[in-house]
């Protein structure tokens, strides 16, 4: 069968390969489509498991909302590297996700990767990755998401690398967006002193006591030392105890407060955090290169 123009610029759409790719699959396939797209999904799939094991750190962070307001998604999906990062095949799957996480109601990310990334259509969010991870060549992966529901969301990015989605009780659209950008660069561990683990208060009681013995001061200022460090380290932890960072001369709290607002809840997700990269020692590199020569 004659493979034509019309015929490759069709498998392009419908894969996002490049042309001679499409048109090697096709020759291969005698020209029959949905053998071709069958083979490149297999390729794809074999390709993105020999990458699977590669560290993907950098990536974006993508918020949609729903028409209504009242429903939201985040998402985070890792590449290897900011140039891929950028790119615009990379940033398009990105937002299909986070559109997909809106729209569904997976559980976690091996659920969510069975789902179809767009409604009524075969390709699913794990299918459209592997192909994305043929075509660009870098590992990829959905690390996690999150969903709100509720009459009172507000949202922020900082770039594509960090984003914020806020629930709030009372205030405006300002505040929420306010708030979520004092979230963003603050990075509150929780909304108030209550909702602190209590692994945590304990780790650093035990860390600012020893730091306090060692001052060799008596045990009841001791005490009184330690307490007023947990003072302050409440107050740099949580959101109603930071200072705002529009306003320093308040704290959040105040601010809510004279707002008649309060904050439910909020989930703050930064590209790459807690993910391990791997540091390139180029001059050892080049110390092995030589002494093998």
């Amino acid at each position: 069968m004659a493979i034509t123009a019309a015929l490759v610029k069709e498998l392009r759409e419908r894969t996002g390969s490049g042309m001679m790719e499409c048109k090697k699959a096709l020759v291969e396939a005698n020209g029959d489509i949905e053998v071709a797209i069958e083979e490149m999904r297999k390729s794809g799939q074999a390709k993105a498991a020999k990458k699977a094991g590669r560290v993907a750190a950098e990536g974006l962070i993508a918020i949609k909302f729903n028409d209504g307001g009242d429903k939201a998604a985040m998402v985070e999906v890792n590449c290897e590297t900011d140039f891929v990062g950028k790119d615009e095949n990379f940033t398009s799957f990105v937002d299909a996700v986070a559109g997909c996480v809106l729209e569904n109601d997976a559980a976690d990310v091996d659920a969510l990767l069975g789902q179809p990334l767009h409604a009524g259509e075969e390709t699913t969010v794990n299918t459209a990755r592997e192909a994305l991870v043929a075509k660009l060549g870098e590992n990829m992966t959905v690390r996690r998401f999150v969903r709100f529901a509720g009459p009172s969301l507000a949202s922020y990015r900082h770039g594509n690398r960090i984003g914020v989605v806020v629930e709030l009780e009372g205030g405006d659209e300002e505040l929420g967006r306010d708030l979520a950008m004092h979230i963003a660069a603050s990075n509150p561990v929780c909304v108030s002193e209550e909702q602190v683990p209590a692994e945590l208060l304990e780790k650093e009681k035990e860390i600012f006591k020893a730091q306090a013995l060692e001052s060799g001061k008596p045990e009841n200022i001791v005490e009184k030392m330690i307490e007023g460090r947990m003072r302050k380290y409440l107050e740099e932890i949580t959101l109603v105890g930071q200072k705002f960072v529009k306003d320093p001369d308040q704290t959040v709290g105040k601010l809510l407060n004279s707002n008649g607002a309060s904050v439910k809840s909020f989930v703050r997700f930064e590209v790459g955090e807690g993910i391990e990269k791997k540091r390139e020692d180029f001059a050892a590199e080049v110390r092995a290169q030589a002494g093998g020569a």
